[in-house]
């Protein structure tokens, strides 16, 4: 019992799909089918992609400050107990804000002027300066869950190393 299929009936939905009308709203705009290299829109082109890649980058630098909130509530649900679960999201909150600034050239370079060194500090820094806070804040955030379990010491861990003070007012004895 061999059957075959007829693909031919297909072809006729293509040729329908290309007689639709365009969408509401849709306007056919020169710009798509110019394909001119005119000096000056070579030049606005060229100050959009700029104005882009700021754009770019400056959501990079702001984006560990957007996770923030979702590292709060994995800390809440992990609770004030030392687990493996809490252990586990303390060191990637003590440890992404280190491995992100030891990379933020690299991150950055996509998005460098044209006419500088993508990899040199001076380029962007003021994004980067943001980048760098926005993952001290996340730091931060895991220093203080630190404290709340008791890990990082206090000035009460190190009083047995210090010397007592003396008593004052009274007279030593001979």
């Amino acid at each position: 019992m061999p059957s075959s299929l007829d693909y031919r009936g297909l072809e006729s939905t293509y040729s329908k799909s290309e007689k639709l009308p365009p969408p509401p709203n849709f306007e056919k705009s020169a710009k798509a089918t110019d394909h001119s290299s005119s000096p000056a829109s070579v030049e606005l082109k060229a100050a959009n992609h700029a104005q882009i890649k700021e754009k770019r980058a400056w959501e990079l630098a702001i984006s560990p400050a957007k996770s923030l909130p979702m590292n709060a509530f994995m800390l809440y649900m992990s609770g004030n107990s030392l687990q493996i679960f809490s252990i586990g999201i303390l060191v990637m909150l003590l440890m992404n804000p280190f491995k992100a600034v030891a990379n933020i050239n690299r991150v950055f370079s996509p998005f460098a002027p044209a006419n500088s060194n993508p990899t040199s500090l001076g380029t962007l820094s003021f994004y980067k300066v943001v980048y760098v806070a926005c993952n001290m804040l996340t730091l931060g955030l895991g220093l203080w869950k630190c404290s709340k379990l008791g890990i990082l010491p206090t000035a009460g861990d190190w009083r047995e190393f210090s010397n007592p003070d003396p008593v004052v007012g009274h007279p030593p004895s001979e």
